[in-house]
């Protein structure tokens, strides 16, 4: 039931203040770049497990990690960001249209525009994840969705490209465009997501109560996570 109240202002602070402090790694996601990294793991095209994608938040390669100071303390941020994930599996569950991304404001010659460029750097890292996975939307008739994401999140974009994202007025036209696309790419992905699935529930092999548990731990599968199943 935790894990389903959304982080309040103060608990918004403390995580984004840690991924921002000095425990953190220095290439340790900031609070816009985990939300769009979140985001793309949450609606795309295959269920990715905490335990593949929590590592790379400290770092793309996901071999870096905090020096916590306690195991309280780890605990508490690590529930703070899965309570974080949490809030955007719901939001495309019950109200995909209502879904806001969070993309930085900044000041320009006199008008608030909005930068969604390390959001984007964070939905694509979550693309990435699966190398191949999201192929299908770019061939489809909705790939002119993924647009915004490419040019404001890809590594490379061609040089005639480039003016729509340094200049800040195309830029804020490119977030608005993304946030306008979010649930409808998430809508694309909701029957292949579900077909998946039960693709692998279907081929995956029953585990026998006497065999080793297929988490990797050396005990029997009834001592471990077949325990919880009596």
């Amino acid at each position: 039931m935790q894990l389903e109240q959304p982080l309040t202002e103060k608990e918004f602070d403390e995580l984004d203040q840690f991924l921002l402090g000095d425990q953190s790694p220095e290439d340790a996601m900031t609070m816009d770049h985990l939300h769009g990294f979140l985001t793309a793991i949450a609606i795309g095209p295959e269920p990715i497990t905490p335990a593949e994608w929590l590592p790379h938040v400290w770092g793309e390669d996901g071999k870096q990690a905090p020096k916590w100071k306690n195991a309280k303390q780890e605990e508490r941020i690590l529930n703070l960001i899965m309570r974080f994930m949490n809030e955007v599996l719901i939001t495309f569950e019950v109200a995909p249209k209502e879904f806001e991304p969070l993309f930085v404001e900044h000041e320009h010659m006199g008008q608030t525009l909005i930068d969604a460029e390390a959001w984007c750097w964070g939905f694509w890292e979550g693309m990435e994840l699966r190398p191949g996975s999201w192929d299908s939307i770019w061939d489809s008739e909705v790939a002119d969705l993924m647009r915004p994401v490419y040019l404001l999140g890809a590594d490379e974009i061609q040089p005639e490209e480039l003016k729509e994202v340094e200049d800040p007025n195309l830029a804020h036209k490119l977030a608005l465009q993304l946030e306008a696309n979010l649930p409808a790419i998430h809508k694309y992905w909701v029957p292949r997501r579900k077909a998946g699935v039960e693709t692998v529930k279907r081929e995956d092999p029953k585990v026998g109560r006497n065999d080793d548990c297929p988490c990797g731990s050396g005990k029997k599968y009834k001592k471990c996570h077949g325990a919880s199943e009596n």
